[in-house]
């Protein structure tokens, strides 16, 4: 029996250059839009946040990301050169949007300098990722599972405070760590909790946007919502660009460059996912090529209209192979959707207005995700004596200096930005060194 028949859509939902009829494709757009969004804009909250930005320009940096997460999937859908032998995008069915992999590493630089300094080096970052797409082949052997699930595990490990700070209400709020902070914030996380476990279908997918609005909604209650930035935001609006400026700042530079390299790495596990759970296949060295290239060009361009760093989307993937469903015509609405969103500022003003301690109980699960994510990566290897050294002293490391404060107090300013403000670049260059220098089979 055919997929079509089993779940009861038509054969146009199964074939990428399927074309549905827009009534049955709009419910599966706004399925994948429901999955990512809050993961899209969270992370441009917690940098306005850190940066300390003005409510106008926290909606600005939320708008971007939604303009550009979905200009960027439109870009991997529908690849803007194509040859036989290369392209600049997959032509394959994924969502982009804005990635929580660098928020612990943008927190640093944000905390440090600014949004401008975040930007350039997401320029640097972006002219690595188009390294690694042009010579994916040669560079791909450093970067086995081993080491991309040591990174991903470092990346859920130091997003952690930031949950639980929120959660209390956000470092600096007058009510920080109130019963009221953490009340809510309770409610929300077993709502989200429940909601995996026990949901179906929607309701599972979304199960990260509903515990946000009943948290919200108990917020109203409480009187710790604030509409002002509402009130005074347009109805309509493009991205400006250079808005918050541009900034090379050489040891920020190094310290996003690395991770986009591994970024650009870890996007093969998602192209992959992606063919296979829908396409029954591997991808191509051209679909990975044009991926990834595209991946590191819409950067670049990201970072000229204030949009943070994107990467694709693990749930959207989870979605094509738990539906099959592939046609680019429902992720192109989907990217429509989010473009839409993104040029209505009262839209990206409300989302300002949802306190912290909801957002904390809705993205300590997310978090925890994270990194369990990065465990099963890990034991996709034998954990012998020489791999849980490299994981070990790599996630020691990368944890322990960045945690005590005063560690590289006396070195130069940029090795503390490089090295001391984040754990995941110390950790990413420690396991790939132990990974090469330490003898296998030990």
């Amino acid at each position: 029996m055919s997929r079509a028949k089993k779940s009861g859509m038509g054969e146009e939902f199964f074939r990428i250059d399927g074309k549905p009829q827009v009534s049955r494709t709009a419910p599966l757009a706004l399925q994948h839009v429901v999955a990512m969004i809050v993961g899209c804009v969270t992370p441009a909250i917690i940098v306005a946040g850190v940066a300390g930005l003005s409510d106008k320009d926290s909606v600005l940096l939320i708008q971007a990301a939604l303009v550009m997460s979905a200009l960027t999937t439109l870009v991997q859908l529908y690849p803007v050169i194509k040859t036989k032998k290369f392209c600049i995008g997959s032509g394959l069915p994924v969502i982009m949007g804005i990635s929580f992999a660098y928020v612990p590493t943008m927190q640093a630089i944000a905390g440090e300098f600014d949004v401008a300094t975040i930007l350039g080096a997401q320029i640097v970052g972006g002219a690595v990722a188009i390294l690694v797409g042009v010579f994916i082949k040669q560079i791909r052997k450093f970067f086995p599972p081993l080491i991309t699930g040591t990174v991903v595990f470092a990346i859920g490990l130091s997003l952690y405070p930031t949950a639980i700070n929120y959660m209390a209400g956000g470092t600096g709020s007058e009510s920080y760590g109130s019963w009221q902070n953490w009340l809510i914030a309770v409610i929300t996380l077993v709502i989200v909790t429940g909601l995996n476990h026990y949901g179906k279908g929607l309701w599972k997918l979304s199960s990260i946007l509903i515990g946000i609005v009943a948290g919200y909604i108990i917020s109203l209650f409480f009187g710790i919502v604030d509409f002002s930035a509402v009130s005074s935001a347009s109805l309509f609006q493009f991205p400006v660009p250079f808005h918050f400026g541009i900034t090379f700042e050489p040891s920020s530079c190094v310290a996003i460059g690395v991770l986009f390299a591994i970024n650009a790495i870890q996007a093969i596990g998602d192209f992959s996912a992606t063919t296979t759970g829908g396409l029954d296949r591997m991808p191509t060295d051209r679909e990975l090529n044009g991926g990834i290239v595209a991946y590191g060009l819409s950067n670049i361009v990201c970072a000229f209209f204030g949009g943070l760093p994107t990467a694709t989307y693990s749930q959207n993937v989870g979605i094509v192979a738990s539906t099959k469903v592939v046609a680019r015509r429902v992720f192109g609405m989907a990217a429509a959707l989010l473009l839409a969103a993104g040029l209505i500022p009262k839209f990206s003003s409300v989302l300002t207005t949802i306190p912290y301690c909801v957002l904390g109980g809705a993205t300590v699960s997310v978090f925890a995700s994270i990194a369990m994510t990065g465990v099963k990566l890990i034991t996709e290897a034998p954990m012998d004596f020489r791999n849980t050294t490299i994981v070990g002293l790599a996630i020691a490391l990368g944890m322990g200096i960045t945690q005590a404060n005063a560690a590289l107090s006396t070195f130069p300013a940029w090795v503390t930005t490089i090295f001391g403000r984040s754990p995941v670049v110390l950790a990413t260059i420690t396991a790939i060194i132990l990974n090469l220098i330490l003898p296998k089979g030990t």
